[in-house]
């Protein structure tokens, strides 16, 4: 059986669920980009393009969605701590060769504890968004290769991909 000890912070020893006490960690600047893909036929993606779908600027609502999700992290993922983010950043790239929209999420705030799952989750929420707002011209989207690029700040220091 794994423990904290070595490497799942989110089990106790004994086995069970765990939310991590960040009382004794310092507060410091952390950030997060994370990102992820949404696929769609030509239609879907021209109107996307175009801002003609039925439903209305479906970039803009996908962004505030994000925005939303990544404040309601702590809500939706069980053992995660509710934060008091500064800055939550939606950003999306229009891909024209291959019908496909990368949606960027950049959260920051100063803290006892990470936000990549708060960036993982606004771009997760986007990409559903999108989804939904044009699943009526395309049910056969594909939401993809959602994953964190990059985290500043903490005891584990920074990385990127």
């Amino acid at each position: 059986m794994q423990n904290q000890s070595e490497g799942l912070t989110h089990v106790n020893e004994h086995g069970k669920a765990n939310m991590v006490d960040v009382t004794d960690k310092l507060i410091t600047q952390r950030q997060a980009v994370a990102e992820g893909y949404i696929s769609m036929s030509t239609q879907a993606f021209t109107m996307l393009k175009d801002n003609t779908h039925a439903k209305g600027d479906v970039l803009s609502i996908a962004r505030i969605a994000g925005i939303q999700g990544a404040k309601k992290c702590s809500e939706l993922i069980p053992l995660c701590h509710p934060l008091m983010l500064s800055k939550v950043q939606l950003d999306f790239k229009i891909l024209d060769v291959d019908n496909k929209v990368r949606i960027q999420a950049m959260c920051k705030l100063a803290g006892q504890t990470g936000v990549e799952m708060e960036a993982l989750t606004a771009v997760s929420v986007a990409a559903l968004t999108l989804f939904d707002m044009c699943k009526a011209v395309d049910p056969h989207m594909v939401i993809s290769d959602i994953k964190v690029l990059s985290k500043q700040g903490g005891k584990s220091g920074d990385w990127s991909c």
